[in-house]
């Protein structure tokens, strides 16, 4: 009895408990927001139930629980925002799984990051950014992480170019900047689809796509748009031998949602999309899940639980793990504004929210996908698989992962792919491109008609015995030597644009151009100048010649001038050795004068002393024998500078004399047009329209069509009715100067341009590989070609420089002498000056007028220092008083006659002088004769 109330007690006690943790349990509601309609809907709503049932069982000590409020968005971006505002305001969800598109997640994020409700989403538009959204957390792979598998795929089979299909929309259009990114010059094409595009607009675009010459193709596009389009490519003929389809991430695993048909129209695609390990847990949930939705969905076709599926199950047990982690501080509450004017105010902001989203940012737990790790918000990828539809299955073929690469199997990681079944049922690798050629497979390439004369850039003639074009010239050669450097071979055939006589030309370049364009040419070979203007209708390579327009000009022999004797010293240098001279004999007149005899004489005579000495010291003749040692000085430190002119002078001069000095007669084309001379230019050329541009009167512009008639006109000159220098491009020029290198030079080039092209149709997809192939012989074998056609016009280019450098010596590199030589002179003159101030300081300090005392200066200066040496003070004011007087004026019988007594400079021509006696005084009186 005992025993039996023992056992009821403890079962009762276990009721009760059970009852408690029932009781306790915390409900929180979830939002789910998915499209019910749809399979994908259909299925990830089951995923979500049987994650709940399959967590909490796990689970049952939890004190929280997830309560799902499902809204339908019924594919409608519009309705998945209403459903998402509508769980906010009324239901107060604490997170929202889905919407699972990338166009309706778009609006729905702007809501969570306004509400600050975690919204969990499987969206893979790269632009839907975790970092840029906060509230954003992407439960599944960004769309951009698979482009280095399918990059690695184009890169192991050796395919060079791509053509990238894509839906128009936010899946689609996020994913094409990164495309470029990733293939970069590999990115041929790239075609945009509408979802609402007819079948006869996707059959207009692949015959389009059909004539290009690359076969491999991306394809990025929901199921719905995709089964329409692979039916429409197996339609126009594009799922034969020779094509390679790749289908996205998204595409791969909805294939098996795709009826028979659709599938049957994909046969031999690749496809890629993330790995997914088995194991026993997983084989478990999909056959119990497989039961669940055929008995709740009996009209669907869906049997295969694809990879968001396993991650829906997996999202639902990060939240609930990530609920539980803050479950004591659960709650429902909203924070709302007083007054609310919209539904956004009505809502306000959860106060759960920003406490569960690390959370679920960060979280990272073995789950049914394998390794389930999210990271600031977006799940890692490691693992991708690559597969081959064959059938209604899809074989792998192939792993890739960003340390290996691809190899075929996990364990082993060896490198390769396992066998393909590629479309057209073939199993050879195709080579990614094919040639697309016109009427009997062959490249119709125009020609320049250049009727009546020779060219050494492109000529063509008829063959009179085989009646075929035989086209040779310099354009020729190189396009030949490209077409070799192609990885393919093309066949192709020379068209000259002439008239069917082949007298005389159909058109300009331009006209040969726009037939291109109209398609009546599959490319167009010659000097064909690269353009903006007709880069509008056509595609050009990159150019195989250098680049720009210059001038050439007759070249004159500078030794031949009769005052080619001036020019070894520019002219501020000829200045300034002038400027030195002259100063330089100027102080030593000065410091000469008083002393020297030599230096004395007429005011003519000191004026040719001063020239005569000086200049007599660039040949070293000066005889005058200087007493001063100041002025010994200076002419010490003068002849050292004129030793260093003369010496330079000399051997610039002799250079000059014994190397032959060939220079332009003009050197920019401005000045030949304003001194009003005529230019010439190649017949035909868009040169003239250059010339007219800078203001070139139309009469001073001459065509010419031959070297023969350039060389010509420049012999004539502009006075004689030829030109004074001819305007063209580079390449000719290299031609023009292999025949007159002796008699013409080069200038700067005075516009540029991008130099020769091959021309091809609009969007022609042989232009990168021809690009690419003119590189290739630009590098190895261009120098060979232009020496064959061109001879040593290199070697000629080289010693004509564009700028003529001048060797004539400047006053830069004689500064140092100058300064030397000027301070020296300055430095004697003032201590000159000092000195004889110092001696007659007298003179200064006396009490007459400054006029008077300069006067008296002047002339003491000018007297000979020996016969001066004598005198008093008195005497030479004395004879400045006698100065004064005008002696033409002065009766004969006046004579001057000193007597005693003392005189005031007020009281007649007499002054007070300190140290003169008082009874000594100076009159002037009459006398008889």
């Amino acid at each position: 009895m005992e025993n039996h109330t023992l056992v009821f007690v403890l079962v009762m006690s276990l009721i009760s408990i059970s009852i408690v943790n029932c009781k306790t349990k915390t409900e929180v509601g979830v939002g789910v927001i998915l499209d019910t309609e749809t399979s994908f809907g259909k299925m990830s709503r089951s995923c979500i139930s049987m994650a709940l049932r399959d967590f909490y069982q796990e689970h049952d000590n939890y004190t929280t629980m997830i309560v799902p409020h499902f809204r339908d968005s019924k594919e409608n971006d519009v309705e998945a925002a209403s459903a998402a505002i509508d769980l906010l305001k009324n239901d107060q969800v604490m997170a929202i799984l889905g919407p699972m598109t990338s166009s309706q997640a778009e609006f729905v994020i702007d809501i969570g990051d306004r509400s600050k409700v975690p919204i969990m989403s499987q969206a893979t538009s790269p632009s839907l950014s975790t970092n840029d959204n906060p509230y954003f957390i992407r439960m599944a792979h960004d769309s951009s992480s698979q482009l280095e598998t399918i990059a690695e795929l184009v890169k192991h089979f050796g395919w060079r170019e791509v053509v990238f299909v894509y839906e128009d929309g936010e899946y689609g259009r996020s994913l094409y900047s990164d495309v470029m990114l990733t293939f970069g010059t590999k990115l041929m094409y790239h075609t945009v689809m509408y979802p609402s595009a007819s079948d006869d607009w996707i059959l207009k675009e692949l015959y389009k796509l059909k004539t290009m010459q690359t076969r491999v193709f991306i394809v990025h596009a929901l199921p719905s748009l995709a089964s329409r389009f692979f039916k429409k490519v197996n339609e126009a003929g594009m799922m034969e031998e020779g094509y390679v389809w790749i289908i996205t991430e998204v595409l791969t695993s909805y294939v098996h949602s795709l009826d028979r048909n659709d599938i049957d129209s994909m046969h031999g695609v690749l496809g890629v999309k993330s790995y997914i390990p088995t194991s026993n847990k997983l084989t478990n949930f999909e056959r119990r899940w497989k039961r669940d939705f055929q008995i709740q969905n009996p009209d669907d076709d869906v049997t295969e639980l694809d990879m968001f599926g396993k991650w829906t199950y997996d999202t639902v047990f990060a939240l609930a793990m990530a609920l539980e982690k803050v479950g004591n501080e659960i709650g429902t509450s909203f924070k709302r504004k007083h007054k609310s004017t919209t539904d956004f105010d009505t809502i306000g902001t959860s106060e759960m929210g920003p406490r569960i989203l690390p959370w679920v940012r960060n979280i990272s737990f073995k789950g049914l996908s394998g390794d389930f790790h999210v990271v600031n918000g977006q799940l890692q990828s490691s693992i991708y698989q690559i597969v081959n539809i064959i059938g209604i299955g899809k074989n792998t073929i192939g792993y890739w992962t960003p340390k290996s690469g691809i190899f075929k199997k996990l364990n082993q990681e060896t490198k390769g792919l396992k066998a393909i079944t590629w479309p057209g049922d073939s199993h050879i690798v195709p080579i990614g491109s094919e040639i697309p050629t016109s009427d009997e497979n062959l490249l119709r390439v125009g020609i320049p008609a250049k009727v009546g004369f020779v060219d050494e850039f492109i000529n063509a003639y008829m063959d009179p015995q085989t009646q075929q074009v035989i086209a040779t010239g310099f354009c020729v050669d190189v396009f030949k030597a490209v077409v070799d450097a192609l990885p393919y071979a093309v066949k192709y055939r020379f068209i000259p644009f002439v008239t069917l006589d082949g007298k005389k030309s159909l058109g300009s370049y331009d006209d040969l151009l726009q037939n291109l364009s109209h398609g009546k040419f599959d490319a167009v070979v010659g000097d064909v100048t690269i353009l903006a203007n007709r880069w509008d209708h056509v595609d050009f390579t990159l150019p195989f010649t250098e680049a720009g327009v210059a001038m050439i000009v007759p070249i004159k022999d500078e030794r031949k001038s009769s005052w080619i004797f001036m020019k070894p010293l520019e002219t501020k240098l000829w200045i300034t050795t002038g400027a030195f001279f002259i100063y330089t004999g100027l102080v030593v007149w000065f410091v000469e004068h008083r002393v020297n005899k030599e230096f004395r004489g007429p005011p003519h005579q000191h004026v040719g002393m001063i020239f005569w000495f000086s200049f007599s010291t660039l040949v070293f003749a000066h005889r005058e024998k200087l007493k001063s040692n100041l002025s010994r000085f200076v002419v010490i430190m003068w002849v050292f500078v004129v030793l260093v002119l003369t010496s330079s002078y000399t051997a610039s001069l002799t250079s000059m004399l014994t190397v032959q000095q060939l220079r332009p007669t003009h050197t920019d084309v401005s000045e030949i047009r304003n001194k009003g001379e005529s230019v010439g230019y190649r017949d035909g050329s868009f040169v003239f329209g250059m010339l007219k541009k800078m203001n070139f009167d139309d009469s001073k512009l001459k065509s010419y069509s031959t070297f023969e008639q350039f060389d010509t006109a420049l012999k004539k000159g502009s006075q004689n009715g030829g030109v004074s220098a001819i305007v063209d491009e580079l390449p000719y020029i290299r031609g023009f100067l292999s025949r007159y290198c002796a008699k013409y030079t080069i200038t700067s080039p005075v516009y540029k341009t991008a130099g020769f092209g091959f021309a091809f149709p609009k969007g022609s997809p042989l232009v990168p590989d021809f690009s690419r192939a003119v590189l290739q012989v630009t590098e190895e074998q261009m120098m060979n070609i232009s020496k064959q056609w061109f001879g040593e016009a290199e070697s000629c280019i080289l010693q004509r420089e564009p700028t003529v450098t001048s060797d004539r010596l400047s006053l830069d590199s004689f500064k140092g002498l100058f300064l030397i030589a000027g301070l020296s002179s300055t430095s004697a003159l003032m201590i000159f000056i000092f000195k004889f101030l110092y001696n007659n300081g007298d003179i200064l300090v006396s009490q007459g007028s400054v006029s008077q005392k300069l006067a008296a200066i002047a002339k003491t200066f000018d007297r000979c220092k020996d016969d001066k040496s004598n005198k008093t003070v008195q005497e030479a004011i004395v004879d400045e008083l006698v100065s004064e007087v005008d002696i033409n004026n002065t009766p004969e019988n006046f004579v001057f006659r000193q007597e005693a007594g003392v005189f005031s400079h007020d009281e007649g021509f007499s002054t007070t002088e300190p140290g003169t006696p008082d009874n000594h005084t100076i009159e002037i009186v009459e006398t008889s004769i």
